[in-house]
């Protein structure tokens, strides 16, 4: 059976630590559901009739999703192989609840999770959607805390990923 669940990120390294703890206590179920994981962050289109054409999901996530954080969703789908069904990066442009209800519903998410420590990240047109997730409907909804280490030799490279959440 396969299942799928929502993870707001802002597209980090360090927003990969809620996918990595989800991914963890599902392994310690160890029932055979596989799950399809979508990784979402809100993103404001504009309103410029230029970006509102021309603007597709390839130029959006050149703009905020880095290398690293692509080889790490690969190094973690690797080594969750049997628990990961695919991960699927994504964006939601809207701006109201109905909309993102919406989008949940078109996507069949059954779980939302969402850490409040991203708040601070977002930059790039990226938006918070946790505001959305927690007044989401007909899912579960899940706060995930993430603390990060003060001091991490390896902060903002490929290597945060291996470190233990």
């Amino acid at each position: 059976m396969i299942k799928t669940i929502l993870i707001a990120t802002d597209y980090s390294l360090e927003s990969l630590n809620i996918l990595k703890k989800v991914l963890k206590e599902k392994n310690a179920t160890e029932d055979n559901t596989q799950y399809k994981i979508l990784l979402v962050s809100g993103y404001d289109m504009g309103d410029s009739i230029r970006d509102l054409l021309f603007n597709t999901k390839g130029t959006v996530f050149s703009k905020i999703r880095t290398k690293e954080f692509c080889d790490a969703c690969s190094i973690i789908e690797n080594k969750y192989s049997h628990l990961v069904n695919k991960i699927v990066c994504d964006v939601f442009t809207g701006s109201f609840q109905k909309a993102f209800n919406n989008y949940l519903k078109a996507e069949n998410v059954e779980e939302a999770y969402y850490s409040p420590s991203l708040k601070d990240k977002n930059s790039k047109g990226k938006f918070d959607i946790a505001p959305f997730i927690k007044k989401a409907k007909d899912v579960k909804v899940h706060e995930i805390m993430v603390t990060i280490p003060e001091f991490m030799p390896e902060r903002g490279r490929l290597a945060e990923v291996f470190a233990e959440v």
